[in-house]
């Protein structure tokens, strides 16, 4: 129970509703064991009429009386069950919303490291099933745990004070159901567990063959694929048919031990009733729909027992997330206003998941509205360079200066909103084309997303389908080319006007004539922005302020385009081969 006390702060939160649930859950149970009651008393009428101990106008009147007093009882308790369902159930969905929320905004901080060690599965798992499964002990669980406890103490009382050794032998059966439920729904659970496991895999390995269906037809292997899916289709039938096989026993007990505990009632209650031990016949049929009220309670008992359980193994995995702290965090309280001055002074980094030296000694200095263009090999650190301005990492050597201050003394979120960054691999949602663009800006007007559309040469591509600007996009952009997925993620960073424009090789999917007028447009609108240029191609570089050149994580060569392209060296070697390929 240790991992469920950090859902305490919710319980306090919400304790007024929780309280009301309580009163509601007592009120209910009070009422619903009314009926066993007046049901025995209306039997004990019928039979002092027989025996002719009540004339008949007073049997009628006093039958009718317990009839109207029974469906009174049975409206007002099923009145208040509803209000109980909707005051302790309505509570775990608060909660549940504000446990989805806690560790979405977590995720949100945490840094880039932590999404490269997890699996994306299973960041999902824990924010979907695992916090449904606290959401159980949060709800229905204490429901039915108030709910047996009051069962138990009024029913127990009332049956105790009207026939102590009948109660006495009704209650035996009930501990074993209580201990077979529990364990079969230990087994139930575990079998479970196997089950969304088999299906987890098997819609991860569907997702990936739907992704790639393009290169499974291009290769014809589509009779190996079909091959897999049924094997591991196979094994998921066979692994519910297992849980399956042991829910079927789940309520042929239940209604064994019910018929056990109520044949209990009957022989002995009959005998004691002969034996003068019991008063009225009555009291046999109030036991029995004792017995049957208090069954399902006590078969909730193990149900519980279980849901805690896993509860409690889910939210320790929650809390596992919940206690990682980000490496990247803003130290800085106070606004920063962002000009644009970059400098790297002796920055060396590694990474720390695979340990690879990605910068090594790495200096230069960008005055705010230059433009730097960056070259080199792939693996390079390129990007790294890039990734060390948005401070999605920090330097273990070395400093990195915004307009003169080191970047940990730059409040964080305004260095990110004053940075327009144009990924290598672009990535769009699934959502509207509109939409994707004014991500860079949310209250941008149509007017704008236009004018950075035509800006990244992609707005006559968006007139050209059917829906325009509200064309939905499928999943990753995959509705749109290469090309196209670049423009428009080079769009979404010029709306926003940044002080700051990274561009990660954000043109090499688009042809060199789209890619020159893309390049002026970009000049012009960024005259005034320090620009950066990751790529590999002289076309991109040639009008940038300075270029550097890097090799295994450092600079091999800087200088201007005149310059470098006269100068033996990797960018030489590149102008020649690049503008012989034109020439071509």
């Amino acid at each position: 129970m240790k991992a469920l006390k950090h859902l305490n702060k919710y319980f306090y939160k919400y304790r007024y509703r929780l309280i009301v649930g309580i009163l509601i859950t007592i009120v209910a149970k009070i009422f619903a064991l009314f009926t066993p009651r007046l049901i025995g008393k209306s039997i004990n009428i019928i039979e002092a009429y027989i025996e002719g101990d009540l004339p008949l106008s007073l049997a009628k009147s006093s039958l009718l009386t317990t009839i109207l007093l029974i469906l009174g009882a049975a409206i007002v308790a099923g009145l208040f069950t509803f209000l109980m369902r909707q005051t302790i159930i309505n509570v775990s969905r608060y909660i549940e919303y504000d446990l989805k929320n806690e560790v979405y905004k977590h995720y949100q901080v945490l840094s880039l490291s932590f999404y490269k060690a997890n699996r994306t599965g299973d960041l999902m798992n824990r924010i979907s099933e695992d916090v449904g499964k606290v959401r159980m002990y949060a709800g229905p669980a204490i429901m039915y745990t108030i709910n047996t406890i009051t069962l138990f103490t009024v029913a127990l009382t009332q049956m105790i004070s009207t026939a102590p050794e009948l109660t006495l032998y009704t209650m035996l059966p009930l501990p074993v159901l209580s201990f077979v439920i529990y364990k079969l729904s230990r087994l139930i659970n575990l079998r479970s567990k196997i089950v969304q496991e088999s299906l987890s895999g098997l819609s991860s390995f569907t997702q990936e063959q739907f992704s790639g269906i393009s290169v499974i037809k291009s290769y014809t292997i589509e009779s190996s694929v079909n091959s897999e899916f049924e094997t591991l289709s196979s094994e998921n039938r066979q692994k519910q048919i297992d849980l399956a096989k042991v829910q079927a026993l789940f309520f042929p007990l239940m209604i064994l031990l019910i018929g056990v505990s109520n044949l209990l009632v009957i022989y002995i209650g009959g005998k004691q009733y002969i034996d003068g031990q019991i008063e009225n016949i009555g009291t046999i049929a109030e036991f029995i729909i004792y017995v049957n009220m208090l069954t399902w309670p006590v078969a909730t008992v193990g149900w519980v027992t279980s849901i805690v359980q896993q509860a409690e193994a889910s939210q320790k995995r929650i809390n596992e997330f919940l206690d990682q702290e980000p490496e990247i965090k803003n130290t800085v309280e106070e606004e920063t206003k962002i000009k644009g001055k970059i400098e790297f002074q002796n920055v060396t980094f590694t990474y720390p998941d695979t340990n690879i030296t990605a910068l090594n000694g790495v200096s230069f200095k960008l005055e705010a509205g230059e433009k730097l263009a960056i070259l080199g090999m792939t693996g390079s650190g390129k990007s790294t360079i890039l990734d060390l301005i948005g401070r999605l990492y920090d330097t273990e050597q070395g400093t990195i200066k915004i307009d003169d201050k080191p970047i940990t003394e730059v409040n964080l979120f305004n260095l990110r909103e004053s940075i327009g960054y144009v990924p290598q691999d672009a990535f769009l949602f699934s959502d509207s084309i509109k939409n994707n663009i004014k991500f860079g800006k949310e209250d941008a007007t149509d007017d704008e997303v236009i004018e950075a559309a035509k800006n990244a040469k992609v707005h006559k591509n968006i007139i050209g389908f059917k829906k325009g600007y509200d064309t939905v996009l499928g999943e990753r952009g995959i509705t749109l080319s290469g090309g196209q997925k670049q423009r428009v993620s080079i769009a979404r960073a010029i709306i926003k006007s940044p002080e700051i424009l990274l561009l990660d090789d954000c043109l090499s999917a688009v042809d060199t004539e789209t890619e020159e007028k893309i390049l002026k447009n970009l000049e012009r609108i960024s005259s005034d922005k320090t620009t950066i240029i990751v790529s590999h191609r002289i076309s991109s570089a040639k009008n940038a302020d300075k270029i550097i050149v890097l090799d295994n994580g450092k600079i091999i060569q800087s200088g201007t385009h005149q310059t470098l392209k006269k100068t033996e060296g990797y960018y030489k070697d590149l102008y020649l081969k690049q503008r012989s390929e034109k020439e071509m």
